[in-house]
């Protein structure tokens, strides 16, 4: 079955780093588009970013743009978020998702357990 493995999150300080990981397992990885999507206590989920199934490709959220990176590895089944300059609106709990194209709102499918990141001083 489909799983979706997050990891990486964790306490940092405004302006600080975090790389998000993504594990995929059950279906052809390549195949799909791939979106981190991401829930703050009290709001309603939020896209972030989308990768083209090859990586030709990439979409972001106006909140990240320019500081966020999506990049992926076909050939290990990951997804990563590379997250610079962090914010205290960022906080919140990232999932990866499969979406069926570039666009916030297109995702779909299971979710994992996601991974939380707190950004506070």
């Amino acid at each position: 079955q489909v799983q979706l493995v997050e990891s990486g999150g964790g306490l940092v300080q405004p302006g600080g780093s975090l790389r998000l990981s993504c594990k995929a397992s059950g279906f052809t990885f390549s195949n799909f588009f791939m979106t981190w999507v991401r829930r703050a206590p009290g709001k309603e989920g939020e896209w972030v970013s989308t990768i083209q199934n090859r990586g030709q490709t990439t979409a972001y959220a106006d909140s990240v743009k320019g500081r966020f990176t999506i990049a992926r590895d076909n050939a290990e089944n990951m997804l990563y978020l590379q997250m610079s300059n962090l914010k205290p609106e960022d906080t919140a709990v990232y999932f990866c998702r499969r979406s069926i194209g570039l666009e916030a709102g297109q995702d779909f499918g299971s979710w994992g357990q996601g991974t939380q990141v707190t950004v506070s001083s």
